[in-house]
């Protein structure tokens, strides 16, 4: 027995989140009979509402668990609403009504408005102490309706998650919909055509329990040993390779990508490993989108689409964990809409791709519509952290008289690093965050490039809003700086607009002593070899090629400290 039993990677035990949708069954028991219940535990963060999304797609109802002590927070709305949209019953649910500061009658009052849902009837738990847990299950066994499905139709299968097991395949976790499902079947993947025979079929419980059948209405997993990764598409339906279903199940919308980052090998033999890799993750990972680049600092990669920085953070742990592949990623960016002087519109999301400025007439960025819920103390501080990052304000809505929803229009580029941390340092970890993306406009954006000796470095150029140039070039040479270890010649670190250098730092030469040997004697001796070491360190300079660390390439990560106002400082 292990803490977070479902949370079974070491990175979600690590930071006490959820970062995968698990699918578990257990049966419950009261006079009237047993019912099996199909569960799926969802994560909660913003960067993975698209797990959600896939959740609820394949469920007749949600559990909304609100934390009595925090109250409503933007991530509860923003899960309410895809449940609301999919025309699911929603039970709330009040948790650690245990704890000294919890205040359920209030919190209670709130979602019952919120719901309609008479405050009275919420179950009142404490999931650690598994207080009023019966009175859950009581409610989801009279509220939710039973699924629905002939299981005498013609088979219909919709794959909500998979993972890849290099003993036995691609492993897929199935809602049967419709028909019956067992092993010795010959099976259809609807969007690919492909065909395999099922060798196992069987349930969840603490692990994968193997069984006759699966028919319509339950959930669980089927193995057909399918080597081949790119036959399987989450939200794509396995049907009877016999009698094939007429059509397939809606599925899943796909989801795009909020940023991009290119990913690249150390060691450019591990390209291959890396690619396979990717191609495993994005079984598990269905946000996670990837096409080949090449780039002259790091060779070859993948320019990879992520929903947000903790998803892109989670991505790379899982690499190096999981896959045991060691990469550098580049700085994270936006995808841009540029339209060149001939009308055309090009979708460019590497600073790289971007056309020379004579060849294009505007630029135009991403925006999303930010909702911000914090208590009425933090308001003032929070609206001039989204006026600090370009942020045009909508409106603000009292929830009671206590919190506060502050929306925003914000430009994604503008909260990709620092945003989050710094909305926490300021309310005190109490105020939260949910986005959605909304239109693109044009702003004054302009290309900055990092020159290293005169050259550019493609891995760390940035397109950034003319008016904060100077000083992202700034941080970012200072950042550097401390970096990159001393060579055995002078390094100028510069920042560049075009042919105009805004900014510049050096990391000094390593100087050996080379007036060691000298014992006093005629200081012409002297100069002569100085000289003869200043003419060699001219010369290497202009064949050296500079070594850059792994850990530069993050460094624009960690700019927020440089870029934090005195209001948050003193916070």
């Amino acid at each position: 027995m292990t803490n977070q039993l479902l949370d079974d990677m070491d990175l979600e035990r690590e930071r006490g989140i959820t970062i995968k949708a698990h699918a578990i069954r257990m049966l419950y028991t009261r006079p009237d009979g047993e019912y099996i219940l199909n569960m799926i535990d969802t994560p909660g963060h913003v960067d993975f509402s698209y797990e959600v999304s896939r959740s609820l797609a394949a469920c007749e109802g949600a559990i909304l668990v609100v934390d009595a002590t925090q109250g409503i927070e933007a991530q509860t709305l923003s899960n309410l609403y895809l449940a609301v949209d999919n025309n699911l019953t929603i039970i709330p649910v009040l948790n650690k009504v245990d704890l000294p500061s919890a205040n359920p009658d209030h919190v209670a009052k709130l979602l019952g408005d919120l719901l309609g849902y008479d405050p009275e009837k919420i179950p009142r738990i404490s999931a650690k102490t598994g207080i009023n847990v019966g009175e859950v299950l009581e409610k989801i066994v009279d509220e939710i309706p039973p699924p629905k499905g002939n299981e005498n139709g013609k088979l219909k299968a919709l794959i909500f998650d998979s993972l890849y097991d290099s003993y036995r395949g691609v492993i897929n976790d199935i809602r049967v919909v419709e028909g019956t499902i067992r092993a010795g079947m010959n099976i259809q993947l609807m969007k690919t055509g492909a065909e395999y025979t099922v060798t196992e079929v069987g349930t969840f419980t603490m692990k994968r329990n193997p069984g006759k059948e699966l028919s319509a209405g339950m959930v669980g997993y089927v193995l057909a040993n399918v080597k081949t990764i790119s036959d399987v598409n989450i939200g794509d339906t396995i049907t009877d390779a016999a009698e094939p279903a007429e059509k397939p199940l809606p599925g899943y919308k796909d989801i795009l990508p909020m940023i991009y980052s290119g990913i690249y090998p150390i060691d450019p033999e591990d390209y291959k490993n890396l690619r396979e890799a990717l191609e495993k993750l994005k079984l598990n990972d269905s946000a996670l989108q990837w096409t080949p680049e090449t780039s002259d600092a790091l060779g070859f990669g993948f320019r990879t689409g992520f929903l947000g920085l903790l998803h892109m953070e989670i991505v790379q742990e899982r690499l190096d964990r999981e896959f045991g592949v060691d990469i550098i990623t580049t700085v994270p960016n936006v995808e841009y809409h540029v339209f060149l002087t001939g009308g055309e519109m090009v979708k460019v999301s590497s600073p790289s791709k971007l056309p020379d400025a004579s060849h294009y007439e505007r630029i135009e960025e991403p925006y999303v519509k930010a909702q911000i819920f914090t208590p009425k103390d933090y308001v003032g501080a929070l609206m001039h952290l989204c006026e600090e990052k370009r942020g045009e304000f909508e409106n603000m809505e009292y929830i009671d008289e206590a919190k506060v929803i502050l929306k925003y229009d914000l430009p994604l580029a503008e909260i990709m690093f620092d945003f989050y941390d710094r909305l926490k340092s300021i309310s005190r970890g109490y105020a939260g965050l949910d986005y959605a993306p909304s239109e693109y406009r044009q702003n004054n954006l302009i290309k900055l490039d990092i020159l290293l000796n005169g050259d550019p470095v493609d891995a760390f150029s940035v397109i950034i809003h003319r008016d904060k140039s100077v000083q992202y070039a700034n941080a970012i040479c200072v950042k550097l700086k401390d970096l990159i270890p001393r060579q055995q010649f002078d390094v100028a670190i510069q920042g560049a607009i075009g042919g105009k250098i805004i900014s510049r730092s050096t990391v000094k030469a390593v100087r050996k002593d080379v007036l060691a040997k000298c014992y006093g004697g005629d200081i012409t001796r002297k100069r002569k070899l100085l000289e003869k070491q200043k003419e060699g360190k001219k010369r290497m300079k202009n064949i050296g090629s500079v070594e850059v660390p792994q850990k530069a390439f993050l460094a624009v990560l960690s700019l927020s400290d440089t870029n934090k106002s005195d209001s948050d400082r003193k916070d």
